[in-house]
């Protein structure tokens, strides 16, 4: 994990992959509910919530469909 910028966003490399920033206070959240939950890193927590919450879209055909059900989940106003 790194600071590149120097303003609070911490980037998480995966596995030499693509990388995904998150400011440091959703981090510390994240690192404390992983902890909490018995994940054996904030990485395996995200992937399992990224992995549960794309299962809730794959049945959707169309983007339209996909930007309701997002819309139903409280993600898009």
């Amino acid at each position: 994990m790194t600071d590149p910028d120097g303003k609070g966003a911490i980037t998480i490399e995966i596995m030499l992959g693509p990388s995904i920033k998150l400011n440091k206070e959703l981090l510390a959240r994240i690192k404390k509910v992983a902890d909490a939950g018995g994940y054996s890193s904030p990485q395996e927590f995200v992937e399992h919530v990224l992995e549960r919450e794309l299962a809730k879209l794959e049945g959707a055909v169309s983007d339209e469909e996909i930007a309701k059900k997002l819309q139903g989940l409280g993600y898009l106003d």
